[in-house]
């Protein structure tokens, strides 16, 4: 679980640098989409790297399911009657909303496939820009999809959160007091800085920022 996750926190570091890159303007944005498509070339075919990549990351999404649901029906095995006396005091949101946030996310990331890499769902036009597909997906008119973003970078600030904090505890970061600090400052930055990078791009296009 723990290892999965720091694969998909490296995945969405670099894929929310690549977000930003909107506003460099429509040439920058499109040259980058472009460059993913031939790097490593001639050593890669294209569309290579991308494919090494999609591979990896679904190897990890059946990975991380797996753990996941192992984890889970363990612990309702292992307690098979809730606790009368103590709640779960210590219990974030975020930690309380794990389960059906994963789901949520996984289900966002079939959208968003859809949308912007198979070209299925194509509100406002299928445009062969990057760039152009980008805006005029989340213009005023078309405020749903900028909402549906909206919501899953919601879910993923709190999914990241909580998976971070678990992970160093997993990993045997968290062994003393300042240990936790740490790994909870630690949590709680990836969770608004990836999140919140994610988020000014549909925000930017819907108030006019980007255009």
């Amino acid at each position: 679980m723990a290892v999965t996750g720091l694969i998909f926190i490296g995945y969405v570091l670099a894929h929310m640098y690549g977000n930003l890159k909107v506003f460099a303007g429509q040439e920058a944005f499109d040259t980058y989409a472009h460059h993913l498509r031939t790097f490593g070339e001639p050593m890669l075919p294209y569309e290579g790297l991308l494919w090494i990549m999609r591979v990896v990351l679904l190897l990890s999404v059946i990975g991380h399911a797996y753990a996941a649901f192992t984890l889970w029906a363990r612990a309702s095995k292992a307690r098979s009657q809730k606790y009368v006396v103590k709640k779960a005091v210590a219990a974030t949101l975020s930690s309380k909303m794990m389960r059906w946030g994963g789901v949520a996310l996984l289900l966002f990331v079939v959208f968003h496939l859809l949308h912007l890499t198979t070209r299925t769902i194509t509100p406002g036009g299928d445009q062969e820009s990057p760039y152009e597909r980008m805006i005029v997906s989340f213009q005023p008119e078309r405020w749903y999809i900028a909402v549906i973003y909206l919501l899953a970078m919601a879910a993923l600030a709190m999914h990241l959160r909580h998976g971070v904090w678990s992970a160093c505890q997993t990993l045997g970061f968290t062994n003393s007091a300042r240990a936790r600090v740490r790994a909870n400052t630690a949590a709680i930055f990836l969770a608004v800085v990836i999140a919140g990078g994610f988020a000014l791009v549909p925000l930017s296009i819907l108030f006019g920022i980007v255009e």
